[in-house]
């Protein structure tokens, strides 16, 4: 053999062997490259795309808010495409993002992000106390004082009359009835005294 042909010969393994080499390379470094999970997040809603991945395994992802499952384990294959609906919050909610990659936990992924307050979420007020709760009125007490009767009557005396005194009143007496009868009784007496002195002189004379 020609060492001409022992040159070309060891030139053709040794291309070769470097191409075996670069696609040995080439076929390493794409199933790394060729898993994108790409997701957002914001006030209302986070969005899931995760493409490239491979579909001879199983792969699973998992989205949960504050700690509360939001898109329970779901299986995917190639590729994964969904937009949920984040819960009305009044704070800023952890959204946790967990993918699982079927062929080797270096295409897993585990990652957190921050869902803002949405500007028009009304703050929660205080929650008012239920019927029941509420203290029933009580009833104001009556008072212990007794009202001072009035000096000043409630109704004005009855002006004194005007009429003579010899006048009789609607009843017909007059107001000097008691003088008139005690006059009477006193000239009664005088006139009795007199008939018994007369009558005792009589019978002294005979």
């Amino acid at each position: 053999m020609s060492v001409s042909s022992r040159s070309w010969r060891r030139s053709a393994a040794v291309m070769t062997a470097a191409a075996a080499g670069l696609i040995g390379v080439g076929l390493t470094a794409t199933p790394a490259s060729a898993h994108t999970p790409k997701w957002t997040v914001d006030c209302s809603e986070v969005s899931v795309d995760l493409t490239a991945y491979n579909d001879k395994v199983t792969n699973t992802v998992t989205i949960t808010v504050d700690g509360k499952d939001l898109l329970p384990a779901e299986t995917f294959g190639r590729e994964f495409h969904k937009k949920l609906e984040i819960p009305t919050h009044s704070s800023e909610a952890q959204v946790r993002l967990v993918v699982k990659a079927g062929d080797g936990d270096k295409f897993s992924r585990d990652e957190t992000k921050v869902s803002p307050v949405c500007e028009d979420t009304p703050t929660p007020s205080a929650t008012p106390p239920s019927p029941s709760e509420t203290p029933s009125e009580t009833p104001s007490e009556p008072s212990e004082e007794t009202p001072e009767a009035s000096d000043t009557p409630s109704a004005e005396a009855p002006a004194p009359s005007t009429s003579a005194p010899g006048d009789l009143a609607e009843t017909g007496a007059s107001s000097n009835t008691p003088l008139i009868a005690g006059a009477a009784a006193v000239v009664a007496l005088a006139g009795g005294g007199i008939l018994f002195a007369t009558r005792k002189r009589r019978s002294a004379r005979s």
